[in-house]
């Protein structure tokens, strides 16, 4: 073989490049594989599941085959690895996508302001709305944020300041761990046990609510500002000491200001975590049709309760519909709590990047 010959072999095996797919490539190949999926599931009689499912399997191995082609084995990997993060992404975003799909569409049409602002005393049939419920989860999750807000807070600062490598801090970490998994019903029939000895049998109110609630939250505001805490740079620490500052100062005054803003995420948070909770507030705090701002006496209803109740004693449907009066509110009210659980999330990123530490 020849020079001349030789030439062309060695100048491709020494390019730094290959060639590449274009940018459009993997719509291409999502197009061409839909379509190639859609002939067997519309012969075999396959539903739309089956349809995307064996066009998913077809595009993981179209995309990285073109690729493997063309651009070489480890774009091939890179691809299919791509490939099978988005294809995750998206099956995990559908679950989420249908349920606020079917709650917008089946609770939208029955929000109103009658049904925001009046309570269900002395409604039989349709009418009424979610104003004493509203108000009963207003009332109840913010008594248990402001017992689980301190004491949280304080736990953290103990096992970050004080507490590191004594057996009480490992003690307070085990059981901090323990209360994280714990069902809510078990926090509902603690607080209920609990005030039962204290007040009797027939006790059923508010506070005891939050007191179960206030069991939920508080692992969660310990977890997160302990990891808040400790991403602290100690050095801001050591500079405090070596100014004179008492410990208790510098945790005042340096620590807990630079972690405030996570600090105010995971409570935001913690809160968005339990105020739909159903079962502890089912066994404590009772269901009542009436408007009740006292947390220490009666029964008082949350959205999570009125929604319980909506579904299992929806009444008795009019002639002409379908479906009794019950089923409607209890959509249009399970709108309104993942309304007040978004508003929260986005509100607890909002004030993270307000209080977060300024750079540069």
């Amino acid at each position: 073989m020849t020079s001349a010959n030789l030439a062309p072999d060695l100048a491709a095996s020494m390019r730094l490049s290959r060639p590449r797919l274009p940018r459009w490539a993997p719509v291409l190949a999502l197009v061409l594989t839909v379509a190639a999926a859609g002939l067997p599931a519309m012969l075999l009689g396959w539903s739309v599941v089956g349809w995307l499912a064996l066009a998913l399997v077809l595009f993981l191995a179209a995309l990285p085959g073109w690729a493997w082609a063309v651009e070489g084995g480890r774009s091939a990997v890179d691809r299919l690895m791509t490939a099978l993060i988005w294809s995750a992404f998206g099956i995990a975003v559908i679950p989420l996508v249908w349920l606020i799909w079917t709650v917008v569409s089946q609770g939208a049409s029955v929000i109103s302001v009658e049904f925001l602002t009046y309570s269900m005393r002395n409604i039989v049939g349709s009418g009424g709305g979610i104003y004493h419920a509203l108000i009963g989860t207003l009332l109840v999750t913010g008594a248990a944020a402001v017992i689980s807000i301190p004491i949280g807070i304080f736990a953290a600062i103990y096992l970050v300041e004080y507490g590191k490598g004594t057996q009480l801090g490992r003690w307070i970490t085990f059981l901090v761990d323990v209360m994280t998994g714990i069902p809510s019903i078990v926090a509902g029939l603690f607080a209920l046990s609990l005030f039962v000895l204290l007040f009797g049998p027939q006790f059923r109110a508010g506070i005891g609510g939050a007191v179960a609630l206030s069991l939920l939250m508080i692992p969660i505001v310990v977890r997160s500002t302990e990891e808040m805490l400790r991403l602290v740079p100690a050095d801001l620490r050591e500079a405090s000491y070596a100014l004179g500052v008492p410990k208790w100062r510098t945790i005042s005054k340096v620590v807990l200001p630079t972690a405030l803003g996570g600090i105010i995420t995971g409570v935001t948070l913690a809160i968005a975590r339990v105020i739909g909770e159903t079962a502890p507030l089912l066994v404590v705090a009772g269901k009542t049709d009436s408007t009740n701002f006292n947390l220490f006496n009666e029964r008082m209803s949350t959205l999570p309760v009125y929604i319980y109740y909506s579904f299992t004693q929806p009444g008795i449907a009019p002639p002409g519909v379908s479906d009794p009066p019950g089923i409607a509110r209890a959509w249009g009210a399970a709108l309104v709590l993942i309304v007040i659980v978004m508003v929260l999330n986005l509100l607890a990123r909002v004030i993270g990047k307000i209080f977060a530490p300024k750079k540069g």
